[in-house]
């Protein structure tokens, strides 16, 4: 990832106008913790390939990462029915500023019925995560259940993928009032994979806790 993001910048400055190089530099920004330059990027790569599903995912998520539910929601609209369309809006509704939290609710339990979940790991675990998060204001204790199931193939989850997975859930976890396990949940996601989005969101959340 470090490498990738190092290649970044000089393919920009030279091939700047090139659909498929906004469209690299942009998954690499996103995935190594800059969804602003990253949304920015995707917006420029949409108006060519409008419903391309990576740049679509990837819009979706960037706002979602940057607080911006409006936005990620108008940008799911593009592929409604897209499994990771879905779980990014999910995330959107359930934790970014302006996210309509009923309907994230209502969107995790669709979900669950989706077939395209059970072809990845990362996938079912991400939407067990978001169910720990909706249940997480009123009920605690099924919060920590999910939580618990999503970890439980975690072992099997990229590094990147685990960080982002420690993420949701240091966000359960604060939602249930668990600042403290919170908190240590968040330094999990930071030490799996420093360079990743997961880690620099729970940076992010871990040091807004911490400072309450």
């Amino acid at each position: 990832m470090a490498a990738a993001r190092a290649l970044v910048r000089p393919l920009l400055d030279r091939f700047g106008a090139v659909t498929l190089v906004r469209k690299v530099a942009a998954e690499v920004l996103y995935a190594s913790g800059d969804p602003l330059s990253a949304a920015t990027l995707f917006e420029q790569v949409a108006k060519k390939l409008p419903h391309d599903r990576a740049v679509v995912v990837g819009l979706v998520a960037s706002y979602a990462a940057l607080n911006r539910a409006g936005d990620a929601r108008r940008c799911a609209a593009l592929l409604p029915g897209e499994i990771d369309v879905r779980l990014a809006l999910v995330w959107s509704e359930l934790v970014a500023i302006g996210g309509d939290r009923e309907r994230g609710r209502m969107l995790v339990r669709e979900l669950a019925s989706d077939p395209e979940l059970a072809r990845s790991h990362e996938r079912i675990a991400m939407r067990l995560a978001l169910e720990a998060i909706a249940a997480a204001p009123d009920d605690r204790d099924a919060a920590r259940s999910t939580l618990r199931e999503a970890e439980r193939d975690a072992g099997k989850l990229r590094p990147a993928d685990r960080a982002f997975l420690s993420y949701l859930g240091g966000v359960a976890l604060r939602d249930a009032g668990l600042s403290g396990d919170a908190l240590a949940t968040f330094a999990e996601a930071m030490e799996s994979d420093p360079a990743s989005i997961g880690a620099a969101l729970a940076r992010r959340e871990h040091a807004n806790l911490a400072a309450r």
